[in-house]
């Protein structure tokens, strides 16, 4: 008995109960996709490590195929670009710039990013190309609805009942956490759900243009160009899917839990 009194007074001493787990998976979900929104838009120490896609002026030996009619543009191109070593990269809400191997400039602006640039910096304008591909392709609105959600969720469960005294029909006093309400269960639920489903369609949506376009935009600048997809944007968005789908799977644990205990109670 004295073991039970124990455990239950260091509970109250520290309340953390299931649904203070849930509130820190939901609270890193939301940081993860708050970072991975933030990407390129600020020098700000690791925020333009952040990005979509990435196209860079490279020299390497072309690629030749069959179904090239004209190989011989890339040595045109290669002429065109001569010692240009500029980079772009993009974010969801802006663009960063290293011109020449030294630190980056990030904006939400290409036209003010561009005319910061020589003409033989940017020789077949990676910065317009990348301007439209921010601007035409990339929808941050699905992950911006899916963080006002799950925040609606983390205070939701943050009103659940903890511990506290009552007194019962002798007279003698004990500690008791009611359950929360399964209404409320229930829409936190249906809340951090949509929000999982709204940021799988943004992560998919965003791996799947990401690759296709930096794959053509490779192809075109065939011997000139490389390109790549942000590995650090495509963990963060995956992981914060990853951490919402946990808070999906534990409140519907929950409330299958409680709707348990309460058939059996009333058996």
């Amino acid at each position: 008995m004295a073991n039970v009194r124990f455990a239950v007074g260091l509970q109250r001493l520290l309340p953390l109960g299931y649904h203070h787990v849930l509130m820190f998976f939901i609270a890193a979900g939301i940081i993860l996709l708050s970072l991975l929104l933030a990407g390129c838009s600020s020098t700000s120490p690791g925020i333009p490590n952040i990005f979509l896609i990435s196209l860079y002026y490279e020299n390497y030996p072309p690629v030749f195929d069959p179904a090239q009619v004209d190989p011989g543009v890339t040595t045109a191109i290669a002429n065109i670009v001569g010692q240009a070593q500029l980079e772009v990269r993009v974010g969801y809400f802006g663009i960063c710039v290293n011109a020449d191997g030294g630190s980056f400039l990030c904006s939400n602006n290409a036209s003010s990013l561009a005319s910061q640039v020589s003409v033989d910096q940017d020789p077949l304008n990676l910065i317009w190309v990348a301007s439209t591909f921010k601007d035409s392709i990339v929808f941050p609105y699905l992950i911006i609805v899916a963080i006002v959600l799950a925040f609606v969720c983390f205070i939701i469960l943050g009103t659940f009942p903890g511990w506290h005294e009552e007194t019962d029909e002798r007279g003698s006093e004990r500690d008791v956490k009611p359950f929360p309400s399964r209404p409320v269960s229930q829409v936190a639920l249906a809340l951090i759900f949509i929000a999982s489903v709204f940021v799988l369609v943004s992560v998919l949506w965003q791996h799947t243009a990401s690759v296709a376009a930096s794959t053509i935009a490779q192809d075109l600048g065939n011997g000139s160009v490389r390109s790549g997809v942000g590995t650090t944007a495509m963990i963060l968005g995956w992981f914060g899917f990853a951490l919402f789908i946990i808070v999906t799977i534990g409140l519907l644990v929950m409330i299958l839990s409680i709707s348990l205990l309460d058939r059996l109670t009333d058996d």
